[in-house]
């Protein structure tokens, strides 16, 4: 009698036994999380969604408009002149921000700054100081009739410093902001610039290369991955401006008015104009555009890292 393998001449088949039961443990430990972003983070979200292709009739209630909403925000200059005014915000004061934080870090590797744990500290501070402190306390220091800005001028007799007047107070506002995040960024540069093996500093040291030579051909490259996170967080925090400008309008209230940025616009909308649906159509639009400029940002320094 001949056997299977005789016949066949391969052996027999293994069967495998999958398991009847999964193993449900991975997830009960992410479980919390998923829990809390749903929550948090998914529901919000798809409600806006779905508030923005709704209106309020007088008659009917809450009715089904398509994309009527976004048509009638994408027309409103309430929204593109805020909107124009933080795409302005990014692209003057995030480069300026990263310049200072980028030679903030080199100055710390470079291991020829004296007291360089104090500068670092010091540095990282005023991220620590939340923002709504920070704006009250810059909205002091500018105050022209009773802060430092008054007082200086006081002092010399004419009004010289005016950080609150209309061509003055995009710029007064992206001093708090850097003042706020340098120190972030500038850590952000330094833990990458610390990676660095210190074989490639020494070999460059034998071939003869100077500081600045090792800044520009090691130090800079090595940042590349850095630099790329460091401005999609710019680019979200600049197209999502809020608490200072909002913090100050008390203080400047004919100059930053109830539009003075998009999520101003929005935030008036809903709680003082009771128009949920206009408030949620701005945020999904802000949302997506900012979505995109990261994206962009995102692919751009990958090409550049990986060239």
């Amino acid at each position: 009698m001949t056997t299977t393998t005789a016949r066949t001449g391969r052996p027999p088949a293994v069967r495998v036994h999958r398991r009847d039961r999964r193993d449900w443990k991975g997830w009960a430990f992410i479980a919390p999380f998923m829990i809390v972003f749903a929550l948090m983070i998914i529901a919000p979200l798809v409600y806006a969604l779905y508030l923005s292709f709704f209106q309020e009739k007088l008659i009917g209630g809450n009715a089904f408009v398509g994309f009527e909403n976004y048509a009638q925000v994408l027309q409103d200059p309430k929204f593109w002149e805020p909107f124009g005014r933080v795409a302005l915000f990014f692209v003057v004061q995030v480069p300026i921000m990263l310049a200072l934080s980028l030679t903030a870090a080199l100055a710390l590797d470079s291991a020829r700054l004296h007291g360089a744990a104090f500068f670092r500290i010091a540095l990282f501070l005023p991220y620590a100081v939340p923002g709504v402190v920070a704006a009250l306390i810059w909205g002091f220091i500018y105050g022209d009739q009773f802060g430092l800005a008054g007082s200086f001028n006081d002092l010399v007799g004419a009004q010289i410093l005016e950080p609150f007047s209309s061509q003055a107070v995009l710029a007064s506002i992206g001093n708090i902001v850097t003042w706020e995040f340098m120190g972030y960024n500038m850590l952000i540069f330094y833990a990458a610039l610390r990676v660095v093996p210190g074989e490639i500093y020494e070999a460059a040291e034998i071939d003869g290369a100077g500081q600045f030579r090792t800044v520009f051909s090691i130090k800079i490259p090595a940042l590349r991955g850095a630099l790329v996170i460091a401005t999609i967080f710019s680019v979200i925090g600049s197209f999502q401006l809020f608490n200072e400008p909002n913090l100050l309008k008390n203080l400047a209230p004919n100059v930053i008015t109830s539009n003075f940025t998009p999520n101003m616009y929005a935030y008036n909308l809903s709680f003082a104009g009771q128009q949920f649906n206009l408030a949620a159509t701005v945020a999904i639009i802000m949302g997506v555009i900012t979505a995109v400029i990261a994206y962009v940002v995102q692919v751009r320094g990958s090409r550049q890292e990986n060239s």
